[in-house]
C-alpha cells in the first residue's frame, strides 16, 4: 500500500534529492497557451450560416407589432410627412391597407386613436365613445381578420382638450387616482369591443393595478392581456408620433409623469411596481437609447414577455440617415431590431414591420 502511494504521489523534491535529477522536459506542443487558442474566433463565424448561429435568438414575424393610426374620417388615408412612409387611415381603408400585409404573415398590430371631428374635453370623453376610431376599427378589424392580434394604446392625450394624459385638480396638477380610473375605464371599453390586448401608455401611478381589476371586474381579465408602457421616458424621440396623433400637450410638458432619461433607478421601481399590479407584458420606450433599460426589464421580469417600442423619432432618424446616404436602411433596420433581441426583448413595435414581413421572406 505504501509503494502505490508513493508511485501516485511522489516526494517533492527538495535538498535530499540527487542534484543531477531533472524533470523531462515537456512537449513542445504544450507551450502554446490556453489564452493563444481561445483568442482564434473567427473560425466561428466566418461563413454566413455559421454567424447565424452566433444569435441566441433569431427574429420572426411574430415578434412584430405594427402601429397604426386610426382616424375618425372613414375614408381617410392622409401621409404623415414627419414619419415617413406612415399614413392615417379611416376604418373603410383598413382591408386594403391590412389585407396584403396579413397575406404576408403580419400577426398583430397596435392601434392609437387620432380623433379630429370630435369634441376634446378635460376626460377625454371621446376616448371610449363606441362610433370612436379605435372602437370602430376592433370591431372592424376582428370581423376582417379573425387571426390578427389586436393590441390598443390606452391614453387620455389624443381626447383631451389640453392634451394631456390624466386628468387635472384644481390647482392644475395631475391627479393620478382618477385618471388611473378613466384609463381603466377606456381599456375595458377597449377589452369589451374585442380588443386582444390593452396598453396604457398614459404612466400614471397605480393604472395598471386600476386596469387589472377593472378586467377582472368586467369579466374580461383572462380574456385580454395587459401590455404596460412600464419605463416610459419624456424623450426628444415622441415628435413625429405627435405629429401623427395630433398628440401635443396645450400646455407644459410630460414630465411630471414620463421618467427622466437618467432615470434608471426609477425605471426599476417602475417596472417592478407594474409586475406586481398584474402587468401581463414589460414594455420599455424608446428602444434604441435605452437598451440598458431593456436588459435590466429582462432580469427584473424573467417570466414575463419583454417588449420594446422603437418610436417615431427612432424611425424617422434611421429613414433620414438611409436617405442621406449614411447606411443602407435595411442593414441599419436589422441593426436596430437585432440589438433590441440582444438585449432581451420578444417583442417589438415599429413602423418598419412592413419591411421586414418583406425582408424575412428574402
Amino acid at each position: 500500500m505504501t509503494r502505490v502511494a508513493r508511485l501516485i504521489f511522489p516526494k517533492r523534491l527538495d535538498r535530499k534529492t540527487p542534484s543531477h535529477f531533472s524533470p523531462s522536459p515537456l512537449p513542445a506542443v504544450t507551450e502554446i497557451s490556453s489564452m493563444d487558442i481561445s483568442s482564434v474566433l473567427q473560425g466561428g463565424y466566418q461563413h454566413p450560416l455559421s454567424r447565424s448561429w452566433q444569435a441566441r435568438r433569431h427574429l420572426t414575424k411574430g415578434m412584430f407589432m405594427y402601429p397604426i393610426f386610426i382616424t375618425d374620417e372613414p375614408d381617410a388615408s392622409v401621409d404623415i410627412p414627419s414619419l415617413p412612409g406612415q399614413r392615417r387611415w379611416g376604418v373603410n381603408k383598413l382591408e386594403e391597407f391590412l389585407g396584403p400585409l396579413v397575406q404576408k404573415g403580419l400577426k398583430s398590430v397596435i392601434l392609437f386613436g387620432v380623433p379630429l371631428k370630435c369634441t376634446k374635453d378635460d376626460r377625454g370623453t371621446p376616448a371610449d365613445d363606441p362610433e370612436g376610431p379605435v372602437i370602430q376599427a376592433i370591431r372592424k378589424l376582428r370581423t376582417l381578420f379573425p387571426a390578427l392580434y389586436i393590441a390598443c394604446d390606452v391614453c387620455l392625450c389624443e381626447y383631451t382638450s389640453h392634451g394631456h394624459c390624466g386628468v387635472f385638480r384644481v390647482d392644475g396638477s395631475i391627479d393620478p387616482e382618477p385618471s388611473a380610473g378613466r384609463i381603466a375605464e377606456v381599456a375595458l371599453a377597449y377589452a369589451r369591443a374585442g380588443a386582444h390586448c390593452v396598453a396604457p401608455s398614459d404612466m400614471m401611478d397605480g393604472r395598471v393595478k386600476a386596469i387589472k381589476r377593472a378586467l377582472i371586474d368586467g369579466g374580461y381579465g383572462n380574456q385580454c392581456t395587459l401590455m404596460s408602457y412600464a419605463a416610459k421616458f419624456a424623450s426628444s424621440l415622441y415628435g413625429p408620433f405627435r405629429d401623427a396623433a395630433g398628440s401635443a400637450p396645450a400646455f407644459g410638458d410630460r414630465k411630471c409623469y414620463q421618467l427622466p432619461p437618467q432615470a434608471k433607478g426609477l425605471a426599476r421601481r417602475a417596472i417592478l411596481r407594474d409586475v406586481g399590479e398584474g402587468a401581463d407584458i414589460i414594455m420599455v420606450k424608446p428602444a434604441m437609447p435605452y437598451l440598458d433599460i431593456i436588459q435590466d426589464a429582462a432580469q427584473l421580469a424573467p417570466n414575463h414577455p419583454l417588449a420594446c417600442y422603437q418610436v417615431s423619432g427612432e424611425y424617422a432618424m434611421i429613414v433620414a440617415g438611409a436617405r442621406a446616404g449614411v447606411y443602407d436602411l435595411r442593414t441599419m433596420a436589422y441593426e436596430s431590431v437585432e440589438s433590441f433581441i440582444r438585449a432581451g426583448c420578444g417583442l417589438i413595435l415599429t413602423y418598419f414591420t412592413p419591411q421586414f414581413l418583406d425582408w424575412l421572406d428574402e
